[in-house]
C-alpha cells in the first residue's frame, strides 16, 4: 500500500538547494513557487522549502537506493565532483552490506547513494 516517503527539505535559501539537487544532481522542477519546488529524478522525490528558520535546526542526511551505484557514480562524479562527500567520495563496501557513496552541499545537505546486494 505504501508508495513513496517524501521528505522535506529546508533551505535558508531555496535557490542552494535547486542547485545542489537539479544542477548537481540532475533532478527536475515538477513544480515551483517563490518558496517551495517539488524535485524528482527517476523514482526519487524531494520538497525542497525556503524556510531559515526551519533550515537552521535540521541538516538531512538522505538515502537513495539505486540498482547501478556505479552508473550513478560515473555521472555525479563527473558532473559534480566538488560536491562528492570528502569522507565517502568513492564507491566503497559498507559494514552493513551496501555499496555506496555520498554528495554533500554546501549547507551539509548530504545524499547517500546505496546499492544492496541482490537477494537470492
Amino acid at each position: 500500500m505504501f508508495k513513496n516517503l517524501i521528505p522535506k527539505i529546508f533551505y535558508d535559501r531555496l535557490e542552494d538547494g535547486l542547485e545542489f539537487f537539479v544542477d548537481g544532481l540532475g533532478f527536475e522542477v515538477q513544480y515551483r513557487d517563490a518558496n517551495m519546488a517539488v524535485i524528482a529524478r527517476d523514482g526519487a522525490k524531494a520538497y525542497l522549502v525556503e524556510s531559515p528558520e526551519y533550515a537552521a535546526k535540521d541538516r538531512p542526511e538522505l538515502g537513495i537506493d539505486t540498482d547501478d551505484v556505479d552508473a550513478v557514480y560515473r555521472e555525479l562524479s563527473a558532473r559534480a565532483p566538488q560536491l562528492l562527500h570528502p569522507n565517502s567520495s568513492k564507491v566503497a563496501l559498507k559494514p552493513w552490506g551496501s555499496r555506496e557513496f555520498a554528495m554533500l552541499d554546501k549547507t551539509t545537505v548530504c545524499v547517500n547513494f546505496r546499492q544492496w546486494p541482490d537477494r537470492a
